[in-house]
């Protein structure tokens, strides 16, 4: 061969970035096995076929090498760091030596991918994948990956679709390999393997998932599966392409995503090296006997095998029932696990599973799974509810799901397997817009209530105009909420970065459902469900004051020493006051309704009916009249008629304070206080037993009313009685009295009527002016608490309400659950992993304050009479009914109380431990009081919910969990921790979690965003039950639960909120956290929360 000197000199005088490679080595030439001078220390650098060996970096190459027609012999040895170039033109050998193990390795694959050969089998392996991915094409121009719904809007080629159940995953697969070969021979792999779709109408190579990796074995197999989703666009036809890299640092090994076009091999700086691949057709593998593919992994060039892979077509609920023969550990790190090969019957999950020779295992028919989960109808539905009757009231509420497939070896030797979902719920904005609408009716109708209270003395008027104007700019705030929610479309969560936006601070941060579906041998299915989501905050309002629970403190004490402006209630007195006027607003039609249907029976001479109508009227009437029967009414018509422009006083102004009456008022409720407005005039006079006498009359109209259907049906019965003994007087007096009925009736009803609205205007005038006393005294800040308290509030119920729904669904055939459900109420527990320190301590406070008010939540059961199955939410700030719509038959399994409208009561109980550096901070120079307050006051809550329960409930309606300690033993667990004040005592967590699941509650885990924290907390609890619950090797606990945490749902909702595959920790960061709340080594770092 010819070259140019001149050209070869200056190419190796080129830029270092220039080369391939390049560093030091000791170079010799060797014949046979002799050296035949010592190796010299020369700077070496590779471009192309070309190898330059200079005596040091910027000095003239004293030799070069043209790499063609020569191989590479490696040196096996652990110790050794050279290899040998030999070539078959049979000039002397090349030895070359390198500093270090690694270095060797490193110019061992360079210096072998470097000749012309081995460029041009990669070339010829292109050409036949670009052939292949353009052998099927039918349109010259490419359009990018399209959803499904998209995609047939858009009049594709039409494909062989695969069968399946409707809502369930249309592929699932997990992948294992087997002899795989590494660059050099003593190298323990780190794979992974990245699964990539080619659809047959895009012909784009789309990345789409990958499994964990799996450390120091060339027979890896993959713990977690991939999972095609119902709406995904796959067919027979379509390619999946299986890519296997050798990972070497995984802490740069950051770029695997579901969401990057795959156009070229990952490049060798981000710590991975390529291995080989494979492509097969879906439909190959579905239409195969077995449902079974053995495939060979290749090189990039297609002539080297590097091992293969067999993929198997399989259930969620087919389970192998042999033993395991052949389960093995590395003794040292644990990491490497040998699996049963897994068998189908049916479609509908992709699993790959290593080649390992399984002839000596025993095959038994796998169990199929009866139950279907409630999200994607895979599992624990109720017997004898088709998933078609069970999914559109679910249909209404989840949406988005993500599926997850592992599967793990127990203890005894047996497999179960793991489906982990998670899924966003419309609910994140449906409850917040309902719950906004009912905000703006309730203030609409207090202004209006204001407005109504008639003429003010010009102190008060001047008062009412102010608060007014305020509610006014309040109420227009509320309207331009609701206005830009009703403008939102597109995904039904709030991302963690879009929590401080001030159009979404009603909408809980990142609400999701977070399901774990247990298939395992010999113990019935199990389903476990967390609800998470942010911690309920105003987090756009800010926390330089504090949060809520010191807000509402301190304001509460200014009112105390509020000046001689306004009188002052106490908390419970407004609260009794809004209570009135809801009263009177939802029984004042009632009533009216009620005396219609009665004279209605009257003119129609229906004894039944007439005594059914005044049935009701009288039970709705003597709510109506014991509503008022309170001490705070009387004295607040008092203090209305001394704000009015001139009152005098008839009596001393001193009202009777009755215990019978239901008064008892503390000194600052006593009417005296009015002497502060001593400019009022005092010229028209008030009989302060006027009230007595006005709501009185209403109980004697009804009694009046009462003696007039007696007679009325008295004299009806004589006259049945003289027709059926043939008296001749008889008819003439049955139709003499026939027109008297409505004519006797109507006065009296008439009079009910008047008295009531008389009751109605004084009752309602009186507990307005209650009203704007609260207002008026901590203008604008009461206001502002009440609008963060309604943000708080408004994230909390939504994932209240998806929490109620999901454990109605899950526990619809459990007699026992429903028993004490509409008997004790449910249990609602929330783990809250904030710090007490800076921001967060705010948090903190907010959030406990926002799930105490959930106590005022009660939910009711009704049957869907339409498609629409989102909840409906009535009420006020006070009392909130959450009406839960179910299918006619799934609303046929609930027990009688509940059908007939029994009010479900709520439970919130709430326990805090901070595990971040933040908390580090507060427990060595802060202050944990806080937490610990908020930790003893909800054990309170939980021993109170405890007792109720053993009251009300018989023993055999607890779960039955493996784990012995009882109820009582754990309660008195949790006691001590929190008693011990224990830095970062996390085991509180746990023994509240697990008092929840055994008292049938709802699960709730938050931080500030729900996305990194909150993912260490569920997978760690996931992983904590199966290995009590279900048996887990102990051996694996770590490995499964590194890989829930790196290729689970968990990772996937960090994508989902930042579009970066990385958890928000640092290094220093983890250092502070609890051993077992931190992620894997290349799961973390710097990303936006």
């Amino acid at each position: 061969m010819r070259f140019n000197a001149k050209d070869l000199a200056s190419l190796a005088r080129r830029p270092s970035g220039c080369f391939d490679k390049e560093g030091k080595l000791k170079i010799c030439r060797v014949v046979g096995d002799e050296k035949l001078i010592e190796p010299r220390e020369r700077w070496c650098r590779l471009k192309g076929n070309l190898l330059f060996l200079m005596k040091n970096k910027s000095s003239e190459a004293s030799e070069v090498v043209i790499l063609e027609r020569c191989w590479i012999v490696e040196f096996r040895s652990k110790t050794d760091v050279s290899i040998v170039l030999k070539f078959q033109s049979g000039e002397p050998d090349l030895y070359l030596e390198a500093a270090s193990k690694p270095e060797c390795e490193s110019w061992a694959v360079a210096l072998g991918e470097a000749n012309s050969e081995g460029l041009q089998n990669k070339i010829q392996q292109l050409r036949r994948l670009i052939m292949e991915i353009k052998e099927e094409r039918s349109s010259d121009e490419a359009r990018q990956f399209l959803p499904s719904s998209q995609v047939d809007s858009l009049g594709e080629p039409q494909f062989t679709s695969i069968q399946r159940i409707a809502n369930e995953p249309k592929l699932e697969f997990s992948l294992a390999c087997k002899d795989l070969v590494a660059a050099t021979r003593d190298r323990k792999l780190n794979t992974f393997i990245q699964v990539s779709v080619v659809h047959p109408a895009e012909h784009i190579l789309t990345r789409y998932s990958s499994t964990e990796i799996v450390e120091g074995t060339r027979d890896p197999l993959f713990l977690t599966g991939v999972t095609f989703p119902p709406e995904y666009p796959i067919y027979e036809e379509t390619k999946i392409k299986l890519t296997v890299y050798d990972v070497k640092d995984k802490s740069q090994d950051t770029v695997r995503t579901s969401v990057l076009p795959d156009h070229k091999e990952p490049r060798a700086d981000v710590g991975r090296s390529f291995l080989g691949c494979t492509t097969f057709r879906v439909g190959d593998l579905v239409k195969s006997k077995e449902q079974q593919l053995t495939l060979t992994l290749r090189t990039s060039d297609g002539g080297k095998t590097v091992g293969t892979i067999e993929v198997n077509l399989v259930k969620m609920g087919e389970l192998e029932d042999g033993e395991t023969d052949h389960i093995t550990t590395d003794t040292q790190d644990q990491k490497f696990l040998c699996f049963l090969p897994l068998k189908s019957r049916s479609r509908g999950f992709l699993c790959a599973t290593c080649a390992h020779n399984t002839e000596n295992l025993e095959r038994m028919t796998d169990r199929q799974a009866k139950e279907e989960c409630a999200l994607v109808r895979e599992c624990t539905a109720t017997e004898g509810i088709s998933g078609k009757d069970n999914l559109p009231s679910l249909n209404a509420v989840l949406k988005n799901p993500i599926c997850k497939l592992y599967r793990f070896p127990t203890s005894d030797n047996k497999w179960m397997r793991i489906r982990e979902q998670m899924a966003e719920t419309t609910l994140s904005f449906h409850v917040p817009k309902e719950l906004i609408n009912l905000h703006i009716k309730e203030d609409m109708r207090r202004n209006q209530e204001l407005k109504d209270l008639g003429e003010l003395a010009p102190h008060w008027d001047n008062m009412r105009k102010s608060v007014i104007a305020h509610c006014d700019q309040m109420l227009s705030m509320y309207q331009d909420t609701l206005a830009e929610l009703g403008k939102h479309t597109g995904s039904s969560f709030k991302s963690s970065c879009s929590k401080g936006e001030k159009t979404l601070e009603f909408i809980p941060i990142n609400l999701h459902l977070q399901r774990m579906h247990v298939h395992s041998p010999r113990l019935k299915d199990a389903l476990y469900d967390v609800i998470t989501v942010g911690a309920p905050a105003a987090h756009f309002q800010g926390f330089k004051n504090g949060g809520l629970r010191k807000l509402l403190s301190k304001f509460e004490a200014e009112r105390r020493n509020t000046g001689y402006q306004c009188i002052y209630y106490s908390p419970e007195n407004t609260a009794k006051a809004k209570e009135v006027l809801s009263n009177i607003n939802h029984l004042q039609p009632l009533i009216s309704s009620h005396a219609d249907l009665l004279l209605n029976s009257a003119s129609q001479h229906s004894p039944d009916s007439l005594k059914n109508s005044l049935k009701m009227l009288s039970e709705k009437t003597e709510l109506f009249v014991h509503a008022f029967k309170d001490q705070l009414v009387r004295n607040a018509l008092l203090a209305l008629y001394t704000a009015r422009p001139g009152c005098v006083l008839k009596k001393p102004a001193v009202p009777r304070n009755s215990a019978e009456e239901g008064g008892d008022l503390q000194h600052q409720d006593h009417p005296s206080q009015i002497k502060r407005q001593d400019s009022i005039p005092h010229h028209s006079e008030y009989d302060e037993e006027e009230w007595d006498r006005v709501w009185a009359n209403v109980g004697k109209s009804l009694n009046c009313v009462i003696a007039m259907v007696d007679r009325l049906l008295e004299k009806d019965n004589i006259s049945n009685i003289k027709e059926g003994e043939n008296d001749p007087s008889a008819a003439d007096c049955k139709v003499l009295h026939t027109g008297d009925w409505y004519e006797q009736l109507y006065p009296l009803v008439i009079t009910l009527k008047d008295c009531m609205g008389e009751v109605v205007t004084r009752a309602k005038q009186s507990m307005a002016f209650v009203l704007l006393q609260e207002l008026a005294c901590g203008l604008p800040q009461c206001l502002m608490l009440t609008l963060r308290r309604d943000i708080v509030f408004s994230q909390a119920l939504a994932g209240l309400v998806c929490g109620f729904i999901i454990k109605l669904h899950t526990g619809l055939r459990d007699q026992g659950f429903l028993q004490q459900l509409h008997t004790v109420g449910l249990l609602v527990q929330y783990e809250g992993l904030l710090s007490t320190y800076s921001e967060e301590a705010g948090m903190l406070e907010d959030m406990a304050v926002g799930i105490s008010d959930l106590q005022k939540v009660m939910f009711k059961v009704i049957e869907g009479k339409s498609e629409d199955f989102l909840p409906i939410i009535t009420g006020r700030r006070e009392h909130y009914i959450i009406e839960v719509q179910l299918p006619a038959k799934m609303f046929e399994l609930l027990p009688q109380e509940i059908k007939e409208g029994k009010l479900l009561r709520m439970y919130p109980v709430l326990f805090n431990v901070g595990i971040n550096e933040q908390q580090t901070l507060a427990e060595r120079f802060g202050d944990t009081t806080l937490q610990e307050n908020i930790n003893q006051e909800n054990l309170e809550l939980l021993k109170e919910y405890y007792k109720l329960f053993t009251e009300k409930m018989p023993p055999d309606c607890l779960p039955h969990f493996q784990e012995q300690n009882d109820l009582k033993g754990l309660l008195e667990n949790l006691h001590q921790n929190i008693q011990a004040k224990k830095r970062k005592n996390v085991e509180i967590m746990w023994l509240a979690a697990t008092i929840c699941r055994k008292l049938n509650g709802v699960r709730f885990t938050c931080c500030k965003s729900a996305k990194d924290r909150t993912s260490m907390s569920v997978t760690l609890e996931q992983c904590s039950i199966l290995r009590d619950e279900h048996q887990l090797h102990k051996d694996f606990f770590i490995r499964a639960l590194d890989c829930m945490r790196r290729e689970g749902c968990r990772i996937e909702n960090v994508l989902k909120n930042v579009k970066c595959r990385k958890y928000a920790f640092n290094m220093i960061q983890l250092m502070a956290f609890p051993k077992y709340y931190r992620p894997p080594e290349g799961t973390y770092g710097k990303a936006d929360t």
